[in-house]
């Protein structure tokens, strides 16, 4: 009997007949006799047991996670404490997991899970952790607190929610204040904290740059090349020998008009294109990208690291780059005027811009000029005489470019893509790295005529392929969320909206673009998009081509950027070879290949997830930094999203903050879910997004890169039950906190600092703040599961969606926090509002359904007047009794703690 693999061995345990077995039993049913032969067995069974693939039970037999209801995943970890385990199995919903049940498990690991409830209705799953298999956290970075025999370091990470215990011989010379990175010693168990040592002090955490290693860190980005990768690069060559050319068989392109359009400080060219129009009347476009794969060898070290890192990651001040400089600025950028080796897709449009012929072929070529986006714009849309003159044998070239382009676009319109147009911004810095200003990002008519051209080639190159059969990666775009789009259906019906076909049958994303073409203009149009673009999915790399919802296409991959893109270089290895083999692949490399891309695609998609978070980290970290300064000046600004903490309002610099519901004061506020609205209870003043405010800077934290605003000309109400001594309820466990962070608190009752926090947490009780969690059931801590930190500092500073969004809250970069897109949305957590306020039992679905959970007692216009059961109200309110009594039931519920 030859050696068994995996699949068979766990194929063989998933039969329905399989009882658990002992090794010895497996092994005589697969009758292994030879002594090499069980040992490699039992170093399979080892590895699988190590992976949680298998498990061992207490009594030495092994069978399959899934047959003993457990469930093998990643765990999302949130600012308050619970989590979501998304299983590996893709079909299986998410499960949430209260704080109490995550044992010493952190956010990112993989872990087994035991289902514990399931909710009446199904679907809402309830489990705990039975088992850690992979540890994803194993540094921290923080700033490290001096506290003499002993330290502490509070994680920049929110998620982590418990800070690390240093011992006194594990400082490393790191000095108060500092930034620095901690390897983890000891995980925590029940209560007791995390303990590690200094690892790396990257710097006090207000010298310049520091900040920005610190994120680099954080994500665990790799910085320097290993030297074996190096060696390779510094073989590749400066330039390219005509013999080279010759052996190659290339297609020779240099006589044509090709160009590069990019930014002004682009190192990394990787795309040029040429136009021309043909004798019939058709327009050829043809879209050339640097050949990498032809440096960059399938399995060489530059590849393998290529694979570890999965792109480029561009933060403020610097590039991560994918490739080393020597490669991705050198040889295999498109730079002007000089040969280069290409990858070449050829589309003849016809006038209804129908690809009527296509050719993809390996090409040699040497552009004509490196053009910049702005003088592109100058030439085609300010017709500036001096940069028209200048590149005068270009202009007609551009001009075809612009038609080209324009009907191309027309044309994925009327096929009913979605077309975001979104403001962005980039931060500028100066030399020390410091936020001087924040600019708009152009969208102009040169870059749309990039855009365009690189979606047309990206998408016959996918169709091309598909229809080979070859083992590939594509680009995919998943349908949304059947409930998601309900909600956000519901939510545009409030602006008098209404989106076409989208009953019971599927939203056809044109229905949505001519949405976006109907609220052009109007105040709403960034609010309803940012929620549009919220209810639907995160595109993602496959192996199989499911097509792409937003851009209205059956096949989309990603071909134009091999420098800064892993999925891109992998697929243009494929084209070659399927190139020089005359169309087909021999058996063996399809089988290889075939066996390899899922596992590609799915490394590519974390990456990537990894470096826009990075990115949105720096992004809101510079615009924070950007803004300390602005404290106490006026800006005019407009609501960007309503909570039940308060409201987010973005300024015309794309810069967010929020006015908290404790700092208006002027009336009691109710938050109501539907229309996304807060009311005054007296005044009847109505607050939702897209109103235009205007606000003050009141306050910037620079540990959590959060701003807050605050009204102008916000009259303060009259404090009738100022007296009763309750609204120092939230000051929280204060300094005394700290020194019992390791003991009997273990829940981070930090200390001053960071009191806000745990005051919202723990209502602060200080060190007893556990002992009512027996009395709450099910609730767990602190009356509702993450219920109450929205009151102290919303969790994750401004940016969780505290208690409105619950679970729903991890909110997206610098996007308003209406809750949304925590757990991957296939557990019915995270579609729209549905995870929310509620001290009872558990996440209240918006049907009223999630466990033990009770309704808002509603006035009949369907506003709540506050009230509810005791659970609730005192999840609403940190500081109200619970019960309350007369008026307090239904005013104070909406009161919030006043700020220290």
């Amino acid at each position: 009997m030859s050696m068994i693999t995996e699949a068979e061995l766990l194929n063989f345990m998933r039969e329905t007949a399989y009882k658990p077995m002992t090794y010895q039993e497996l092994e005589e049913h697969f009758q292994i006799e030879k002594a090499d032969d069980f040992r490699e067995f039992l170093k399979l069974l080892n590895s699988l047991e190590q992976e949680g693939k298998i498990i061992l039970t207490r009594t030495h037999r092994y069978g399959v996670p899934e047959r003993m209801d457990l469930v093998r995943g990643r765990l999302q970890a949130h600012a308050k404490g619970f989590a979501f385990l998304i299983p590996d199995d893709r079909e299986h919903p998410d499960v949430y997991i209260h704080a109490n049940d995550l044992k010493s498990a952190m956010n990112g690991d993989t872990v087994l899970v035991r289902i514990s409830s399931k909710s009446v209705g199904g679907g809402k799953l309830e489990g705990e952790v039975v088992r850690i298999v992979i540890r994803a956290v194993t540094q921290i970075v923080g700033v490290f607190q001096n506290y003499e025999t002993y330290g502490f370091v509070l994680p920049d990470d929110k998620r982590i929610n418990r800070d690390i215990f240093i011992p006194k011989e594990a400082f490393g010379g790191a000095v108060d204040g500092e930034k620095v990175v901690v390897r983890i010693v000891n995980y925590p168990e029940g209560r007791s904290a995390a303990e590690g040592e200094v690892t790396e002090i990257l710097g006090h955490k207000d010298d310049p740059g520091v900040d920005i290693l610190s994120i680099i860190r954080k994500h665990q980005l790799p910085e320097a090349f290993p030297e074996d990768v190096m060696a390779e690069a510094q073989a590749a060559p400066d330039t390219i020998a005509k013999e080279e050319i010759e052996a190659q068989g290339r297609r020779d392109l240099r006589n044509k008009v090709i160009v590069t359009i990019d930014g002004e400080d682009a190192k990394d060219l990787d795309d040029a294109v040429n136009v021309e129009r043909l004798p019939n009347g058709n327009i050829m476009l043809g879209v050339h990208i640097a050949d990498v794969g032809y440096y960059v060898r399938e399995n060489s070290k530059l590849d393998q690291e290529a694979y570890n890192r999965g792109c480029s990651v561009y933060l403020v001040d610097r590039v991560i780059p994918m490739l080393p400089h020597r490669l991705s600025n050198g040889i295999c950028s498109l730079n002007p005027k000089v040969d280069r080796f290409t990858l070449s897709c050829e589309m003849e449009f016809n006038e209804h811009m129908k690809v009527v012929r296509h050719d993809i072929f390996t090409s040699v070529i040497r552009t004509t000029e490196r053009m910049t986006y702005t003088n592109v714009r100058k030439i085609l849309q300010e017709e500036d005489p001096e940069v028209t003159e200048r590149y005068s044998d270009l202009v007609d070239t551009f001009h075809l470019m612009r038609e080209l382009a324009l009907k191309l676009r027309s044309n994925r319109m009327r096929r009913g893509a979605v077309d975001f147009d979104f403001e962005e911004s980039k931060v500028i810095v100066d030399e020390n790295g410091k936020a001087v200003d924040i600019v708009k990002r152009e969208r102009s008519i040169a870059e749309q005529i990039i855009e365009e051209f690189m979606l047309a080639a990206n998408e016959t190159v996918a169709e091309h392929f598909h229809w080979l059969k070859v083992p590939f990666i594509y680009r995919i775009h998943e349908d949304p969320d059947q409930e998601k789009l309900m909600n956000f259906m519901a939510f545009v019906a409030n602006f008098g909206y209404a989106v076409k076909g989208g009953k019971a049958n599927k939203v056809h994303p044109r229905a949505l673009q001519s949405l976006l073409e109907e609220i052009q203009g109007t105040k709403e149009q960034t609010v309803i998009s940012t929620m549009m673009l919220r209810s639907m999915k995160q595109a993602k790399y496959d192996a199989e081509s499911t097509g792409h919802f937003g851009l209205a296409a059956e096949f989309y991959t990603h071909f134009t950027s091999p420098i800064r893109r892993y999925p891109d270089l992998v697929i243009h290895r494929i084209i070659r070879e399927v190139i020089e083999n005359n169309g087909a692949l021999p058996d063996q490399r399809m089988e290889y290949l075939a066996s390899r891309m899922h596992d590609i695609a799915q490394q590519s998609s974390e990456r990537e997830r990894v470096a826009v978070d990075a990115e949105r980290d720096t992004e809101q970290m510079k615009k924070a930094e950007f803004m300390l300064d602005k404290v106490g000046e006026e800006f005019p600004g407009i609501i960007s999203s309503v909570t039940s903490f308060g409201m987010f309002i973005e300024l015309e610099n794309t810069v967010e903050g929020l006015i908290r519901l404790s700092a208006m004061t002027d009336d009691y506020y109710h938050f109501h879910e539907q229309h996304m609205a807060l009311m005054g209870e007296r005044t009847s003043k109505i607050y939702r997004i897209g109103d235009e405010v205007k606000i003050r800077v009141a306050r910037v934290n620079m540990d959590d890169h959060t701003i807050d605003f605050e009204m102008v000309d916000m009259k303060p109400r009259r404090r009738e039950d100022e007296g009763s001594g309750e609204w120092r309820s939230g000051r929280g466990g204060g300094r005394s906190g700290r020194s019992d962070s390791r003991g009997d608190a273990g829940h981070r009752q930090s200390g001053g600092k960071r009191g806000g926090k745990s005051g919202g947490r723990d209502g602060g009780k200080g060190k007893g703040s556990f002992a009512s969690s027996g009395k709450a059931g099910k609730s767990g801590k602190f009356g509702g599961k993450g219920a109450k930190a929205g009151s102290g500092k919303g969790g994750k500073g401004i940016n969780a969606n505290a208690h409105d969004g619950g679970a729903g809250g991890k909110r997206e970069g610098g996007a308003p926090a209406v809750s949304f897109g925590f757990g991957s949305g296939k557990g019915g957590y995270a579609s729209g509002p549905a995870v929310s306020r509620d001290g009872g039992g558990g996440y209240r679905t918006e049907s009223g359904s999630g466990t033990g959970s009770r309704r808002k007692k509603t006035s009949a216009s369907g506003i709540f007047t506050g009230g509810g059961s005791a659970g609730e109200s005192s999840a609403s309110s940190p500081r109200k009794k619970r019960g309350g009594k007369g008026k307090s039931n239904s005013t104070a519920a909406f009161v919030r703690k006043k700020k220290k």
